[in-house]
């Protein structure tokens, strides 16, 4: 059933090209506040989209992205014509994202969510050592690594697989555990953990060794422990034309060489 579109919301990055997009679709289709928009529609490139599903999580509010930046894996291609009709048959997916439950050095306690990846690495010119438990079960007493990541499945093409990590179809009840260049174990390549896990890591000698936390685009230095697991609550909406949806864009990724 398609749904309905009365009004549209366009919002850009700080790009040039975005930014002339923008004010051309608004002059064609108008633009709502958005808050008062049936669908919010992107302008930019792949990080622009985080930070917009990012700022409309948990507002049910619907992103529609078009590609006016570089990558634009995220994003739908760019085409002025029929507008309305394309969003009013795009596909839509929910994602989930992880909480990042960190205490720092210091004591204090910052949460983050992701939708792509939680990543620790290290701060200094010395491997970081970490231990890893799951489901309150220890995994690995020391992992000796550039760092260590917990990627989500719509999040499993980006980081994840530049370090090596496997992808995951959007609808995989799974997240993906991926070292970043591990020195000791020398073999270890990861795990694959069901959606439902909490993945404690422990930062070992972290005055010695000090390690930084990142959720998304969100940093706290100088960390001890950090939890991750998804989020039961939060949820974002993203749109994707049928012809070219999310699933088949990860999907594609896996037969690239």
């Amino acid at each position: 059933m398609k749904r309905e579109i009365k009004s549209l919301s366009f919002i850009a990055s700080g790009g040039r090209d975005a930014r002339e997009a923008a004010r051309h679709l608004a002059s064609l289709y108008g633009n709502a506040a958005p808050s008062e928009a049936d669908v919010i529609v992107a302008l930019g490139g792949d990080g622009f989209m985080l930070q917009m599903l990012h700022e409309t999580m948990n507002t049910n509010r619907l992103v529609y992205g078009m590609n006016r930046g570089s990558v634009g894996f995220l994003m739908n291609h760019y085409a002025e014509e029929n507008l309305r009709e394309r969003i009013a048959d795009a596909v839509e997916n929910i994602i989930r994202p992880l909480e990042m439950h960190v205490v720092d050095s210091e004591g204090e306690i910052a949460e983050s969510l992701a939708i792509n990846e939680v990543a620790l690495f290290r701060q200094s010119y010395q491997a970081c050592k970490l231990r890893i438990t799951v489901d309150g079960q220890q995994r690995m007493e020391e992992l000796v690594c550039d760092g260590v990541m917990v990627a989500t499945p719509a999040g499993s093409t980006a980081y994840n697989l530049s370090a090596h990590g496997p992808i995951l179809p959007l609808d995989a009840p799974l997240l993906a555990l991926t070292p970043v260049s591990a020195f000791r174990p020398r073999r270890w390549r990861g795990a694959l953990l069901p959606n439902r896990s909490i993945v404690e890591i422990e930062v070992l000698e972290p005055v010695k060794r000090p390690v930084n936390a990142v959720a998304d685009h969100t940093e706290t230095k100088s960390v001890r422990s950090v939890r991750i697991a998804e989020s039961p609550t939060a949820t974002a909406r993203i749109l994707s034309d049928p012809n070219h949806t999310w699933a088949d864009r990860i999907l594609a990724e896996q037969f690239m060489y």
